[in-house]
């Protein structure tokens, strides 16, 4: 069996590598594995059951009755699977993200889904989108890319998308949660966010999605050939 070429993409909350990620996966015709909304549903598990994100002894004695799974439908979209459940649209709020970023900083947890994440990645091409994927996940990924821009923009960002689908949001709240997120997920102890020695950074605050996109694919095309 040919090596598999993974893409590690890293980067902090409101960056859009889940945008880009899924773009650039459908163009090249690889697997998209979105290992945040893999921590959301998580995170709504242990919301459903009334276990707080920092409660580890509950993390510890209801994960075993967790089971987690990535679907793809039609159009390549990734759907999470929860017990038998899809639940890709409820795991789609700014609170579960936040209790997302504070379930993943248990050692138990990304211990629990790191084989799962690698398993695809032996199994087919991926982009794979995240916060340690280059340095944890995949540390030997193909071509490792950390996606960036300035909080102000991914507030602004994430404001626009929460309100396109009809979610009650504001720029300075969602700004607020952008930088608890951002400190929570790079002084966290097991696996922070950090930009790794060999990753290439990409700062989308002055660019569009296309112009993401075109700088990316080239990054890859030097890599691995177009």
């Amino acid at each position: 069996m040919a090596k598999k070429i993974s893409i590690a993409i890293d980067g902090p909350a409101g960056a859009g590598k889940s945008t880009i990620a899924r773009r650039l996966a459908k163009e090249l015709g690889y697997h998209y594995v979105d290992t945040g909304a893999i921590y959301r549903t998580v995170a709504y598990f242990f919301d459903l059951w009334g276990v707080a994100p920092k409660d580890i002894d509950g993390i510890t004695r209801y994960i075993d009755e967790l089971t987690v799974g990535i679907e793809y439908d039609e159009e390549g979209v990734q759907h999470m699977i929860m017990n038998g459940m899809d639940v890709t649209d409820d795991i789609r709020t700014q609170e579960i993200g936040q209790k997302a970023s504070l379930v993943s900083a248990h050692a138990i947890v990304r211990e629990a889904l790191l084989d799962m994440q690698r398993d695809v990645a032996k199994n087919y091409d991926v982009i794979m989108d995240g916060r340690d994927i280059g340095t944890v996940v995949l540390p030997k990924a193909t071509v490792k890319i950390f996606l960036t821009a300035a909080p102000e923009v991914r507030a602004k960002r994430r404001t626009e998308e929460l309100k396109a689908k009809g979610q009650k949001a504001d720029y300075n709240k969602v700004l607020k949660e952008i930088q608890q997120r951002d400190y929570q997920d790079t002084h966290r102890e097991v696996a922070p966010l950090k930009m790794s020695r060999d990753s290439i950074k990409v700062d989308t605050s002055e660019l569009d999605i296309d112009g993401v996109v075109a700088a990316i694919r080239e990054i890859i095309a030097k890599k691995v050939g177009p």
